[in-house]
C-alpha cells in the first residue's frame, strides 16, 4: 500500500505571504485552505505516500506555495506548474522549475486566450513542446473532447514529447459520456507518450459513488493506452464535496473495476506515476 495520486491541489489561507492571483478573491478558496497536513489525513488513511501537486489556479503564474511544500515534504511531493505560454522564452522557466523537481506544465485554452481549435499555435506553446521533448517534461492537459484535435496536432509535431491528459479529459461532465468522445480520447493512444489520468470521478457522469457508470469509459481507456500509460488521480480536494470521499474515488480502481488484473492496478494506482513523475 504505497499508492501514488497523480494529481492533487493545496494552498493556504495565509494569503499575506502567498497572495491570490489577479481576478481571484478568498471567496473563491473553497475550501478556505488544503494544505498537506489537511490532505495527508486522507492519503495515509489509504496507503497513498506519495502524490504529484497541481499548481492551483488561485495563485495563477507564482508557484511558489507549491514549491515549498515540495521543499518540505521532498519524499512526497513532486509538481505539476503553471506558466505564461505567451513569455517570450518559456523553456527557461522550464528549465529552472526542473531543478525544483517538477515535472509537467498545465496547460489549457484559458492560457493561450484561443479557442479549442487554435489553442495551441501560440509560439510559445512550440517552444515548451520542443522543450518537454528535450527534458522529459509533461504537457498536462486540462481539457475537454473539442481540445483533442490540436492536441493531435501537436503531437504528430512534436512525437516525443510527453502528454498527460487530465481527468478522462472531462468526457461525461456534462452528465452524458458521448461515444464519439471516448473514441477520440482512445484515439489519441496512437501517440506513445500520451498518458491519462484516471480520476475526478465526482465530476463526470452521474457523479454519484461508486461511479460504477464509468467503467464502461475506463475500461475502453484502459485497453486503449494499456494499463502502464494510465494513471489515477483524486483531484482533491474536490473529490471531498458533496457527500464524495478520498476512499470513493481510489475504491473504484482498487477493488470496483472488474476487468482489472492485480498487475493493472498496481500499474494505475502506482507504477505508471511513478514511472514518470519520480524515476528522474
Amino acid at each position: 500500500m504505497r499508492f501514488i495520486d497523480a494529481h492533487v491541489h493545496v494552498w493556504t489561507a495565509d494569503t499575506a505571504h502567498y497572495p491570490l492571483a489577479a481576478g481571484y478573491k478568498r471567496a473563491n478558496m473553497v475550501p478556505r485552505s488544503f494544505t498537506p497536513e489537511e490532505l495527508f489525513k486522507h492519503t495515509r488513511a489509504n496507503g497513498v505516500s506519495r502524490v504529484n501537486l497541481i499548481q492551483i489556479s488561485f495563485y495563477g503564474f507564482d508557484n511558489r506555495y507549491m514549491l515549498d511544500m515540495m521543499d518540505l515534504h521532498k519524499d512526497v511531493f513532486v509538481g505539476t506548474a503553471v506558466i505564461d505560454p505567451l513569455q517570450k522564452e518559456p523553456e527557461r522557466q522550464m528549465t529552472d522549475l526542473a531543478k525544483r523537481r517538477v515535472r509537467a506544465f498545465r496547460i489549457h485554452p484559458r492560457l493561450s486566450q484561443l479557442p479549442a481549435a487554435r489553442w495551441l499555435e501560440p509560439a510559445g506553446y512550440a517552444r515548451m513542446f520542443a522543450a518537454g521533448a528535450k527534458h522529459n517534461q509533461a504537457m498536462s492537459c486540462l481539457i475537454d473532447p473539442d481540445c483533442l484535435p490540436e492536441l493531435d496536432r501537436m503531437c504528430r509535431k512534436y512525437p516525443d514529447t510527453p502528454v498527460i491528459i487530465d481527468h478522462l479529459c472531462r468526457i461525461g461532465a456534462g452528465g452524458t459520456i458521448a461515444d464519439k468522445d471516448v473514441q477520440a480520447l482512445c484515439a489519441m493512444a496512437a501517440h506513445k507518450r500520451v498518458l491519462v489520468k484516471v480520476g475526478a470521478f465526482y465530476a463526470l457522469g452521474a457523479k454519484k459513488p461508486p461511479y460504477q457508470d464509468l467503467a464502461r469509459m475506463i475500461e475502453r481507456v484502459v485497453k486503449a493506452f494499456g494499463p502502464r500509460r494510465c494513471m489515477w488521480e483524486s483531484d482533491c480536494p474536490y473529490q471531498l464535496a458533496d457527500g464524495h470521499s478520498y476512499r470513493d474515488s481510489i475504491d473504484l480502481v482498487r477493488t470496483g473495476l472488474k476487468f482489472l488484473s492485480n498487475d493493472d492496478r498496481d500499474w494505475l494506482l502506482r507504477r505508471s506515476a511513478e514511472a514518470f513523475f519520480f524515476n528522474w
